[in-house]
């Protein structure tokens, strides 16, 4: 008996401090339950006369901050630019000299025409020396009379002078004074940009200061409608407006990737592609201004299409399985003494494969003037290696010349046949389409007057003036030539044109491989 009282008095006190604990937990959970939930016992404590709950600011929570660790990092360098362009009237002649007092009212209250007006514009750049030299777009700058740089953060505007600037990239280089050392951005390698990769464009867009958007890089080695042979930017759909132009393009690492420099759109705003000029390039358009205050390149003196080489009935046709197609060599250019002909097919530079025309000028403009580069071309399907020296490429390339309408004459055309209307070459013609003149007892070709849209022709880019010489290797001398050699096509066969083609400079003809393949008739 007194076992079991002992045994059950220990049950008792077991089951008391259970209890205890059980009670002390329940009243623990109640409170943190009235702190959250509203309606509780604190939550009671902070209502309002009304019986509203009153509202607390919370404790900041910190959430993924690459974004904010890259701009706190970068943004500090970024400035924006703001130029003024004085634009002189040309005074009446009524006013010319006068010194009356009337006309001294008039222009101090009346503001007449021949005062000079002010056109104002906005921009962007990134300070990549701590002495002031900031990298932005020769856009930005191009003919402004007053540049003025206003810093992050700061309220002075620094008066900026301009180092250089390069057309063919749309770089520039201008420099300010002030007084100490400045933010720089750090510059990466744009090679190492991936489609995908998030980035941040930096600006003034519509002139709204230090702005930061995020994106990704949509695209590489990017071309646009209307820009130079030296432009291929990174592509993003990271905003970019007017007023981000010369902004930097950043990677996650904080390194700057790109210099915005353009945007396609069909509203003057934001449509989802923004354009940057890769850092690599901007590297070395910097380093040249900051050295000589202008950009040099080298250049061998060839013309070329890339649309045409791209063509594979023409490059089967030619014996390369790929490269860029000789159009024409310019007079006593390094193309022109090495013996470079036209329909030559070049597929490598010093030993590195050339798919377009970027990959061959790329690196024959990076060469110093008066080194050689070899060729690899291809000739009559054989390979052969040319070796040239390379020139500056101003002295090179002839000026522009441009005839005007009225030297163009009126061309009859015949019936046209793969959307192609020509007729016979005479001497008078080919003078006034600047194909010179034709010797006695030679039969020219046929001259294209006209190309239906849409045609086989027109995709093949046959244009008005061209010059048909030949058909699948047979030379066309007249118009009964030239039909006699079209009937022979076939749908499904492959056909190539030797075309001539005056490409606007004077005594300047270029020969043009065109090639395809015969439509069926409902593609026609």
């Amino acid at each position: 008996m007194g076992i079991e009282l002992r045994e059950f008095m220990v049950w008792a006190r077991r089951r008391k401090t259970f209890a205890s604990l059980f009670v002390g937990a329940t009243l623990a959970i109640g409170v943190l339950i009235g702190a959250i939930v509203p309606g509780g016992a604190l939550a009671r404590r902070a209502e309002g006369p009304s019986g509203a709950v009153m509202l607390a600011v919370p404790d900041p929570v910190t959430l993924s901050n690459a974004f904010s660790g890259i701009t706190k990092k970068v943004e500090p360098a970024v400035v924006n630019i703001s130029t003024t362009q004085v634009l002189q009237r040309p005074k009446s002649s009524a006013r010319r000299g006068s010194d009356s007092d009337d006309d001294l009212l008039d222009r101090f209250f009346n503001s007449p025409d021949d005062t000079p007006d002010a056109e104002r514009s906005i921009g962007s750049g990134v300070i990549v020396d701590k002495k002031g030299f900031i990298l932005t777009n020769e856009h930005v700058i191009d003919g402004a009379t007053r540049i003025q740089v206003s810093l992050d953060g700061d309220s002075r505007r620094f008066t900026a002078h301009v180092i250089g600037s390069d057309k063919d990239t749309d770089l520039a280089v201008v420099k300010i004074d002030a007084g100490d050392d400045l933010p720089v951005a750090v510059l990466g390698n744009s090679d190492g940009v991936q489609v995908g990769d998030w980035v941040l464009a930096f600006g003034s867009p519509f002139g709204f200061s230090s702005t930061v958007t995020a994106g990704i890089v949509s695209a590489k080695n990017r071309t646009a409608d209307g820009q130079g042979q030296f432009q291929r930017f990174i592509q993003t759909d990271a905003a970019i407006n007017p007023g981000n132009s010369g902004g930097p393009l950043v990677n996650m690492a904080g390194e700057v990737i790109g210099i915005n420099t353009a945007i396609y759109t069909g509203s003057h705003g934001f449509e989802g592609v923004g354009l940057s000029m890769p850092s690599n390039v901007a590297i070395g358009v910097y380093n040249q201004l900051v050295t000589t205050g202008k950009v040099t390149r080298g250049a061998i003196g060839i013309t070329f299409d890339d649309r045409i080489s791209e063509n594979p009935v023409l490059m089967k046709d030619l014996g390369a399985p790929y490269g860029i197609v000789v159009e024409a060599t310019d007079a006593d250019s390094p193309a022109q003494k090495a013996g470079l002909l036209p329909e030559d097919v070049i597929t490598a530079v010093d030993g590195q494969p050339v798919h377009n025309g970027y990959e061959l000028v790329t690196p024959i403009a990076a060469t110093p003037i008066g080194q050689s580069v070899q060729l690899r071309v291809i000739r009559d399907k054989q390979p052969k290696d040319i070796t040239l020296v390379v020139e500056d490429r101003s002295k090179i390339i002839p000026p522009a010349f441009d005839p005007t309408d009225s030297e163009r004459p009126d061309l009859d055309s015949d019936a046209g046949q793969l959307g192609l209307h020509v007729q016979d070459l005479t001497s008078d013609l080919s003078q006034k389409l600047g194909m010179g003149k034709i010797s006695a007892g030679v039969a020219p070709g046929v001259v294209v007057t006209d190309v239906d849209p849409a045609s086989f022709a027109d995709d093949l880019q046959f244009a008005i003036g061209d010059v048909i010489e030949g058909i699948n290797g047979v030379p066309v001398g007249n118009l009964a030539g030239y039909h006699r050699e079209m009937a022979k096509l076939q749908p499904g066969q492959d056909v190539l044109f030797k075309v001539k083609r005056y490409d606007g400079r004077e005594d300047h003809i270029l020969i043009v491989p065109l090639a395809g393949t015969i439509p069926q008739p409902d593609n026609q």
